[in-house]
């Protein structure tokens, strides 16, 4: 079995280096090819949980459907992302109390697992407000524990994953998921009627069934034990962690870059809402889920590896094709939109595409700029900083879209261009450019 896994692992890291494993022990060095694999499967595995249950786009057209006020979708974006971060800062402090880190990931696994099978029992069960209400309110669940998820494995991945690696098991695994989905939404979303509910339950239920699968596969992990400096009491040392801010410049300039790079992220649901003011059942619904998916499948191994050799490079290439994507749309929607709703579809394709870079981009350079216990210490203080930033661009964006669709896309695109301007001053940090 241990051969086997080395097989496959060399199908995708070149190990001639002998230097790969300067930054991680030599025990775990040794079982490098099995974690490697493991991490991926359940990466693979919970990529295509947050595409089928993607509040951009199956929840945001769920909610209607279940006779649900249209106001709540405009709270599922926010919540997804700022309801993993905004804590992280006292969860952090937690987590760095104890020496292996795998056990939070795996119960945060679980976790979201069950929030999602009860979005599904909610779909089945009840109906209008109350259906969309518990939606919702599990959804704020489901991110309280994605953010225990991401504290934990930017650790777990720094201890068992060399940095010349990284990158691209993020790019695979965002590959391999992006593939499974796309024949998903071929299959499922191939006529012009609206879906049923049993379809949106189906999909839930699957969505659940993946993490749960992929808290099996992480328990297996080897991980040996790492640093536990700085647990303790979790307001004092979240108080003290975000004097990073003020006192570690580098640290300080990536959480500019990444907020400014937001925009990839915040664009994409304003896509959608332009192509559905022009009409569109399930068909076009599948073309924005295959559009998610194909994205992550042409797109992210190749950011993955192109981040291993400089995950900064790969923040200023995403960050400019996001900026183009938003500011084009804009354009297009307000000079020659009308009439012509499959031209979203394809926007929403290259934003994807742009997000993907970012995401792996940002990803891996925090991963790769700290080590030991700081390792924790940045993904809290940055994800607890962009998750309050996130509601403070969000109702920015809220205040724009009562100008137009449009010119929320026009702030984006500006931001975006900022963003991508801020990543040119940060410093190389990744292994290929030192």
């Amino acid at each position: 079995m241990k051969d086997t896994t080395e097989r496959l692992y060399a199908l995708v890291a070149n190990e001639e280096d002998a230097r790969v494993c300067t930054d991680i022990s030599d025990n775990a060095c040794r079982e490098v090819p099995g974690n490697f694999l493991l991490m991926l499967c359940s990466q693979v595995l919970t990529s295509i949980g947050d595409l089928l249950i993607n509040p951009k786009t199956i929840l945001a057209w769920l909610i209607p459907a279940l006779g649900a006020p249209a106001a709540l979708v405009s709270a599922l974006v926010p919540i997804r992302e700022s309801g993993s971060m905004i804590p992280q800062l006292m969860i952090g402090a937690w987590v760095r109390g104890h020496a292996r880190r795998k056990p939070f990931w795996v119960l945060g696994s679980l976790l979201q697992g069950a929030a999602v099978l009860g979005m599904a029992a909610s779909v089945w069960l009840l109906e209008g407000l109350h259906a969309g209400l518990a939606i919702v309110v599990l959804l704020a669940a489901f991110s309280l524990a994605r953010g225990l998820c991401s504290v934990a494995m930017k650790d777990v991945q720094g201890k068992t994953i060399p940095k010349s690696r990284r990158g691209r098991l993020g790019g695979l695994a965002a590959t391999f998921s992006g593939l499974i989905t796309l024949a998903l939404a071929a299959i499922l979303f191939n006529d012009r009627n609206d879906p049923s509910l049993a379809l949106y339950t189906g999909l839930l239920v699957a969505a659940a069934l993946a993490w749960f699968a992929a808290a099996l596969l992480f328990s297996r992990i080897d991980e040996f034990d790492g640093e536990t400096q700085g647990g303790g009491h979790a307001l004092p040392q979240a108080l003290r962690s975000l004097t990073l801010l003020r006192d570690d410049a580098p640290f300080r300039w990536f959480v500019i870059s990444r907020a400014l790079l937001m925009a990839s992220a915040l664009g994409s649901p304003f896509i959608v809402v332009l192509a559905q003011q022009q009409g569109g059942g399930a068909l076009l619904l599948g073309s924005f889920v295959m559009a998610a998916s194909l994205a992550s499948a042409v797109s992210a191994s190749v950011w993955g590896f192109m981040a291993d050799a400089s995950s900064r490079r790969v923040m200023i290439r995403g960050g400019a094709l996001a900026s183009v994507a938003c500011l084009g749309t804009a354009g297009f929607a307000q000079w020659a939109g009308e009439g012509n709703p499959w031209f979203f579809p394809l926007a929403f394709f290259v934003l994807s595409v742009a997000h993907a870079g970012v995401r792996i981009g940002r990803k891996t350079y925090l991963v790769d700029m700290a080590g030991g216990n700081k390792r924790t210490d940045y993904t809290a203080v940055s994800n607890t900083v962009i998750g309050v930033l996130l509601l403070v661009a969000g109702g920015l964006s809220a205040l724009a879209s009562l100008l137009s669709t449009a010119a929320v896309l026009w702030l984006l695109g500006a931001m975006g261009l900022a963003g991508t301007l801020a990543s040119i001053r940060l410093k190389e940090v990744s292994v290929s450019s030192n």
